[in-house]
């Protein structure tokens, strides 16, 4: 019995270790989870990764690196290194590391070595040994049969690795690659074009970008301007090498290169000249760009603005003249001021041969000598005849008391013995606002008394509007930036949210099903499912804003779309608002979701109606409208919704807000502060623009601009034909469902089931390809489109390889297919019923 007890309390003490090291590792994937979800790029992604996972396994060093292409050799882009331990960055060879090396890896399984010296032969020990490594787990990614990336923990000290740790580190792996595919390299390549296309938009700069995967660089008409190239003439990388000023080449080149390596990242900020192609013209151009670059480290291109400072320039040249004959001026002012008063006419020569505003006055604020362009200069100001040398200023100024005043006071800290320096606006009445920079000195005699002072006086007008273009064109940036990135995770977010709702919500409508003539269950349920779609509508709309919705655009005629929705708008906005629809303008049509532009519509209605509690007028137009800056990218025009309001307004920094996403003016409970971030959104991804303009007490209006067809597309709404095809003859169909995300796999293989269809399913695309290679017999193929190592997109042309004629159905949140790549394929969108599933299931096979 003693003997049974010990065995017992030996196998629970086992049991009590597994399961804490378990929890160990499950907290510790919770905490990495966290700690990766908010970042966007890959680098960040593997440099948390590597050092969490060396912290938490007491590791000397971890690492992760892409392979060649020739499948041997490898580059450590990223490591982490405990103290005492050195960093193995650098390129290296994988047949040096040893044959098990190669062959565990290609194959895709993992290369585990405890002690490199017993366990291999000398010259392979000694590749481990050479960089520090006595043992070893080495966990490879393949991916369409190809060694692409590798995973790797090291110690310093011979170690034997436990299967808890390997277990760790292929979950650790498979995720970290997995979030790195997601968020960097899909998301990189289908944003980066899109990235600063609004922040140039209305902004006085050149958008630029340069694609080094392709090869090719993208300007629209305004930035080949700053090149004098025309803009019909296609150009090249050579034609911006060609046209950069020689002296100005090197130091450009330098900056281009740091900011597309990947090593550096540097923001590309640099002025330079330009030699106009075709007019010859040297101007002055200050650009600025980032890189964006895939998770192995390649830069695929670097894109950003270009400013003409050609005005600038000219002004700080002048500037610097203007400085040197000051010091000239000052020094001769200084070498004559013994005798100053004696000798007026020689301080009026002195002053006379600049083109500055000069003036020199003594104590009694009587003029010494003023020069020509000051004293027509301070004439037209103030209104009074131009003074001469020997007048008083406050005498001159006597009629005008308040400028009297002013006068008396700055002029006043000069006499004090105050050197200084002010900015003022003088002639705000007239047409042309001017800025001048007006510098007081102190006039004093030989020995040391103040006598005096003078003012120089420049026109800065033309140096503070290029400056303050300048500003308005890094905020504009600035704000595109950060509105990608806020896009980026909302995106992300709602794509994740909708996989989950997909699951609760086909689980809430079987559950339905099983407890039909319960009605407490039914209330229950009804509640949660009316839950879950209200949160579906909040992740369409963050999808929205991010433009990553699925829009199914044809073409349309806003006319007939707001006419159509004329009843519906009408209820919407109460009895206490006056609705004025104007639509009778001839527009061309535009391509547009029509479900997406009802809601619009709707959103604008109702955003309307809310600012004017009281009552008030909303018009609705819709006409033709055209934008000279964006002709290239319109060159029919926009059709043009128009909404709007006599109500309450919205102040300047209301107005800044308003698209952001979550903003909202209407108080706690009373709004998403979605619905201008989803038409903001809506209108990015059809290429168009949202226009607001608000004025606090005078109302709101917003126009949602979308790019016309032609005049040739005037005409009534084309009408759809409706699909009148019947269901399958057979209602058993052999499926096979694909998703990554085991919730939503088994709850739609329920509802595939419950509709009487045969299903085979799997959670790895790869492992889906094997299964039709070895399967030909079914009807129907199902796939998520977001998924590790294989994308849905990539089995589905798979499949068609294999199967031509086999039906393709892809699932996802948005359209998320990498940048310049279309899919010819029917899509689900997520979340979604078991109607939704029967029906484009039936219009599939019956297509």
């Amino acid at each position: 019995m003693a003997g049974v007890s010990i065995e017992r309390s030996e196998e629970k003490s086992s049991t009590s270790g597994t399961l804490q090291r378990s929890e160990s590792q499950l907290n510790f994937l919770d905490k990495l989870g966290v700690q990766t979800a908010p970042l966007l790029r890959a680098d960040e992604v593997l440099a948390t990764t590597t050092r969490m996972l060396g912290e938490h396994l007491k590791l000397s060093v971890c690492a992760y690196a892409d392979m060649d292409e020739d499948q041997d050799g490898f580059t450590i882009r990223g490591d982490w290194a405990a103290q005492g331990s050195t960093s193995i960055r650098g390129h290296y060879s994988l047949a040096d590391f040893g044959a098990l090396a190669v062959k565990n890896l290609s194959a895709g399984l993992p290369l585990i070595v405890n002690d490199n010296l017993r366990e291999l032969a000398p010259h392979e020990a000694a590749t481990f040994q050479s960089i520090g490594i006595a043992a070893t787990i080495c966990v490879p990614l393949v991916k369409e049969g190809r060694l692409t990336a590798l995973m790797a923990v090291h110690d310093r000290v011979p170690r034997m690795w436990s299967d808890a740790e390997l277990s760790l580190l292929r979950e650790v792996t498979e995720r970290s690659w997995a979030h790195v595919e997601r968020v960097a390299s899909v998301a990189a390549l289908e944003e980066s074009e899109e990235r600063l296309r609004l922040a140039v938009e209305n902004a006085d700069a050149g958008f630029w970008d340069v694609d080094l995967v392709q090869n090719r660089l993208i300007w629209p008409s305004r930035t080949k301007a700053l090149f004098g190239i025309s803009p019909e003439v296609s150009v090249t990388l050579d034609d911006f090498y060609q046209g950069l000023h020689p002296d100005d080449l090197a130091a450009t080149s330098a900056a281009f290169a740091a900011a597309a390596d990947p090593n550096r990242r540097e923001l590309y900020d640099v002025v330079y000249r330009t030699v106009g192609k075709e007019d010859g013209v040297v101007r002055w151009v200050a650009a600025k760009g980032r890189g964006t670059f895939d998770h192995t480290g390649r830069c695929l291109r670097v894109a950003g603005t270009a400013v003409d400072v050609s005005a600038r320039k000219a002004t700080e040249a002048s500037l610097r003249e203007s400085e040197a004959r000051l010091r000239d001026l000052n020094l001769t002012l200084e070498r004559r001021v013994s005798d100053a008063l004696a000798e007026r006419r020689i301080i009026a020569d002195v002053i006379d041969g600049t083109d500055l505003f000069v003036q020199v006055v003594d104590c009694s604020f009587t003029w010494l000598a003023i020069n020509r362009a000051a004293a027509t200069e301070f004439a037209r100001i103030f209104d009074v005849h131009p003074p001469r040398a020997g007048d008083n200023m406050l005498e001159a100024l006597r009629e005008r008391p308040e400028d009297c005043a002013a006068v008396r006071a700055v002029w006043g800290r000069a006499l004090a013995g105050e050197e200084f320096v002010e900015v003022d606006t003088f002639g705000s009445d007239f047409p042309s606002k001017h800025y001048y920079e007006m510098r007081f000195r102190t006039l004093r005699d030989s020995e040391g008394k103040i006598i005096g002072a003078y003012q120089f006086v420049s026109d800065v007008t033309e140096r503070l509007r290029e400056q303050a273009r300048l500003k308005e064109a890094e905020d504009t940036l600035r704000q595109s930036q950060k509105m990608e990135a806020m896009g980026q995770l909302t995106g992300g977010v709602a794509h994740d949210f909708n996989n989950l709702l997909t699951a609760v919500m086909s689980n809430l409508e079987l559950l339905a099903k099983q407890t039909a003539g319960d009605p407490k269950a039914k209330r229950l349920i009804d509640g949660a499912m009316q839950g879950a779609q209200r949160g579906a509508t909040l992740t369409q709309r963050m999808l929205a804003f991010a433009r990553r919705q699925d829009l199914k655009v044809s073409r349309h005629s806003l006319a007939v779309l707001v006419e159509n929705a004329a009843e519906l708008l009408e209820r919407s906005v109460g009895s206490k608002v006056k609705l004025d629809l104007d639509v009778s303008q001839p527009v061309p049509m535009a391509m547009v979701d029509d479900n997406q532009f009802d809601l619009a519509l709707l959103n604008l209605m109702i955003n309307a109606r809310d600012a004017m509690p009281n009552g008030g007028l909303i018009k609705v137009t819709v006409d033709h409208r055209y934008d000279p800056v964006a002709s290239h990218s319109a060159p029919h025009g926009y059709a043009c919704l128009s909404v709007e309001d006599n109500g309450e307004g919205m102040d300047e920094a209301t107005l800044e807000k308003a698209i952001q996403p979550f903003f909202s003016t209407k108080g706690v409970g009373k709004g998403s502060g979605l619905g201008l971030s989803m038409i903001h959104g809506l209108a990015s991804q059809l290429n168009g623009k949202l226009m607001l303009a608000s004025e606090v007490g005078k109302g709101t209006r917003a126009e949602l601009w979308i790019p016309a067809l032609g005049a040739g597309s005037i005409a009534v709404e084309e009408t759809m034909a409706e699909n009148t095809h019947s269901p399958p003859a057979s209602g058993s169909l052999r499926i096979l469902f694909v998703d990554d995300d085991a919730l939503i796999a088994m709850s739609s293989v329920d509802m595939l089931e419950d509709l009487g269809h045969v299903v085979t399913s799997t959670f790895s695309a790869l492992e889906a390809l094997k299964i039709l290679r070895t399967n030909p017999e079914f009807d129907l193929l199902i796939t998520d489109y977001s998924m590790p190592k294989m994308t849905g997109g990539e089995l589905a042309a798979a499949a068609r390889a294999l199967y031509p004629k086999l039906p393709i159905l892809i699932a996802t949140g948005y359209a998320e297919l990498p940048g310049g790549q279309t899919m010819d394929l029917p899509r689900l969108a997520k979340p979604y019923f078991q109607a939704q599933l029967q029906k484009e299931i039936e219009s599939l096979m019956n297509g």
